[in-house]
């Protein structure tokens, strides 16, 4: 959400300097317009709908086009990092996240007729790499040979097109995606509990010291504990409770307490909480419609 909202913010702030336009003549002199030359530019802009340029030459200078440029290539790979996250959670040997799929009517491998396939995560993965290619033809064009040389011109034919369609199209899609995403909470669950609660180490560690054992003892302490139970197969718990170290600190309870995974998310609530708040803060400053949420309770 935040990172989205940031580029919203880049687009509101690049509109005032790429949204211009010149009528300033082969040079940038205006010398054919006469001494009315300034406001021939303002009221013709205005016609247009945009700022007059404050100077320019017989083009208006690239920098502020490859801005855009560059801020299209910024969402397509925020876009790209979306989708990857997906795709590598709805690998087999994970299986948390999915795309959304049509089951008995989409066909996600013309061979393997078991295979559900991330497709529109991997087309958004794809064009991202096209978005950020256009990158570099758009910074060569921001120089040019005494200001004008022509050579912007034929690649800025397919530049802005393709920039603005494909990142509008990869939006489009990640809409898509997310509005029909598949989760997995049990799949979830299990994958926390894969390595036997090794994965609360930390947490262990934590509640020791909280009991008066430092802090550089009780890592020592846990990476041999955890390598006890990878060693051996077994439940983690199984060896904090054989530790005399550890139960000497702590009670049956807090180990267990310790090993949940519940009671070690840290303030991520309340980032969440917050990142949605201003999310929704800044929604309603652009004037867009509320949003409710799954819960029920409008926002």
């Amino acid at each position: 959400l935040r990172e989205d909202s940031r580029h919203i913010k880049r687009l509101n702030q690049c509109r005032e300097r790429v949204l211009v336009g010149k009528l300033t003549g082969a040079v940038g002199t205006q010398a054919g317009f006469g001494p009315e030359g300034l406001r021939v530019q303002r009221l013709f802009m205005e016609r247009l709908g945009l700022k007059p340029v404050e100077v320019s030459t017989q083009i208006v200078q690239r920098d502020r086009h490859a801005e855009l440029i560059c801020l299209l290539a910024l969402i397509a790979s925020s876009l790209d990092k979306f989708a990857t996250e997906i795709r590598e959670l709805q690998r087999t040997e994970i299986g948390e996240l999915a795309e959304p799929f049509r089951f008995g009517r989409q066909v996600g491998s013309s061979t393997m007729p078991h295979k559900a396939n991330p497709v529109l995560s991997e087309r958004v993965c794809s064009l991202a790499k096209l978005v950020r290619s256009l990158v570099f033809p758009a910074l060569e064009n921001v120089v040019s040979w005494q200001e004008r040389d022509l050579t912007n011109s034929a690649a800025e034919r397919f530049l802005f097109p393709e920039a603005i369609i494909l990142t509008d199209y990869m939006l489009n899609l990640m809409i898509k995606i997310l509005s029909g995403l598949r989760v997995d909470e049990k799949r979830m669950r299990e994958n926390l509990a894969l390595t036997k609660g090794r994965i609360m180490s930390e947490a262990v560690m934590l509640a020791l010291t909280r009991k008066g054992m430092s802090r550089q003892e009780a890592h020592r302490l846990l990476r041999e504990l955890t390598a006890k139970s990878l060693a051996e197969n077994r439940e983690f718990k199984e060896v904090l409770l054989e530790s005399v170290e550890v139960r000497n600190l702590l009670s049956v309870e807090e180990i267990e307490e310790a090993l949940k995974p519940e009671n070690y998310l840290g303030t991520t609530l309340q980032q969440v909480d917050e990142a949605v708040r201003k999310t929704l803060e800044e929604r309603k400053a652009r004037g867009l419609p509320e949003v409710r949420l799954d819960i029920g309770r409008a926002v």
